[in-house]
C-alpha cells in the first residue's frame, strides 16, 4: 500500500531499504513517478502490457504518474501514437514532451526565421508558433526534431547541410536529445544523433529534453498540481531504460532512479541479472546516481 503521510526521517528509512525489484516496491515508497515512455512503457511498436499495468496498479493506490519523453512532438500527439500502440488511458496523469518545452525555445525567436529539419510526422511541433519557416540559407535559427528518413537515412545525407548551417552560425534546437530509440527489435537515431554530428563541427546546440533541468521542472510543476500541494523531491522517483538521458538526467535533477536495463540497452546487457547487477550496470556508467531499484522490464 502507498505511504502517504511518511514524515522526513521515515523518507530516509525507506530509501535505506534494498533495492526495488518490482513496481509494487516502488509504489509503496514513492509517491510520484516520472516514467519514460520509449523503451518502459512501449517499444516503439506495441505498448509493454506489464509495464502499463504497473503504472496503473500505482495510480489506483493513490500514487501519481507523469510520463516524460523525448519525443519531439506535442503531448496531443504524442497521446494519439500511445492510444495507437494500445497504451491503456489508465496508466498516466498526465504527459510532458521534449517536444512542448522545445516549444519555448522556438519561441525566444518570436518574430524571426527558422529552418525546421524533421520528417513530416513531427510538423505538428511547428503549428502557432511565433516564427516565419524558412529555407536554410534565410534562416536565423534551427529547429530539429530528428532525421527526414529515420529507419533509412545515414549521417552522410546531413554533412553538407550541417555544414551550411555552421557557416551561417546558426543555433539548432533540438527537440529530442535521444541518440537513438528502439524500434522494435532495432535501433533507429533520433534528432540527438544530428545534434551531435553538429556539435562535433563547433555548432551551437540548444537542448529541453531529458536529460536537461528544464523538462524536470516542468513535469514535476504538473505532478504538484495534480497532487494540489508542493512536491518533494524525496518522494519522487524516475523510471527509465536510456544512461544519458534518464539515468543522468534523474541525477542531475537530484532524483532517485528505477533503472529498466531491457530497453536501447538490452543489446549491451542482454540478461537479467540480480537487482544488485543490474543497479551496478547504471552506477558505473552514471557516477553518483541514485539508484532505488533496477529491473529488466517494468511490472507489478
Amino acid at each position: 500500500m502507498l505511504i502517504k503521510s511518511a514524515t522526513g526521517s521515515d523518507i530516509l528509512s525507506m530509501k535505506n531499504l534494498p533495492l526495488a525489484e518490482n513496481g509494487q516496491q516502488l509504489s509503496a515508497r514513492y509517491d510520484i513517478w516520472l516514467c519514460d515512455i520509449w523503451g518502459v512503457v512501449h517499444n516503439g511498436v506495441a505498448a509493454h502490457k506489464k509495464a502499463c499495468e504497473a503504472l496503473a496498479k500505482h495510480r489506483e493506490n493513490g500514487g501519481i504518474v507523469v510520463l516524460i519523453t523525448n519525443a519531439p512532438r506535442p503531448k496531443a500527439d504524442v497521446i494519439k501514437q500511445l492510444k495507437g500502440l494500445k497504451v491503456p488511458d489508465n496508466c498516466f496523469d498526465d504527459i510532458v514532451s521534449s517536444g512542448d518545452v522545445t516549444r519555448e525555445l522556438v519561441s525566444d525567436h518570436k518574430g524571426g526565421k527558422v529552418f525546421f529539419l524533421g520528417p513530416e510526422r513531427d510538423y505538428g511541433l511547428k503549428d502557432g508558433l511565433p516564427v516565419e519557416w524558412s529555407d536554410i540559407d534565410q534562416a536565423e535559427a534551427v529547429l530539429c526534431s530528428g532525421l527526414y528518413d529515420d529507419k533509412n537515412d545515414t549521417m552522410d545525407r546531413y554533412a553538407n547541410m550541417l555544414a551550411q548551417m555552421k557557416q551561417g552560425d546558426l543555433p539548432m534546437i533540438c527537440a529530442n536529445p535521444d541518440i537513438v530509440v528502439q524500434f522494435g527489435t532495432r535501433l533507429i537515431p533520433c534528432a540527438g544523433a544530428i545534434a551531435a554530428e553538429y556539435a562535433k563541427i563547433g555548432g551551437q546546440i540548444l537542448m529541453a529534453g531529458k536529460p536537461f533541468k528544464p523538462i524536470y521542472e516542468i513535469s514535476l510543476a504538473h505532478a504538484s498540481k495534480i497532487k494540489g500541494q508542493p512536491i518533494d523531491n524525496t518522494n519522487v522517483v524516475a523510471i527509465g531504460d536510456g544512461m544519458n538521458t534518464d539515468i543522468k538526467g534523474a541525477r542531475d535533477f537530484g532524483l532517485d532512479v528505477m533503472f529498466i536495463s531491457g530497453g536501447i540497452h538490452d543489446d549491451e546487457i542482454n540478461e537479467d541479472g540480480s537487482v544488485d547487477d543490474l543497479a551496478n550496470i547504471a552506477r558505473h556508467a552514471i557516477d553518483g546516481v541514485k539508484i532505488a531499484g533496477a529491473m529488466r522490464h517494468f511490472e507489478w
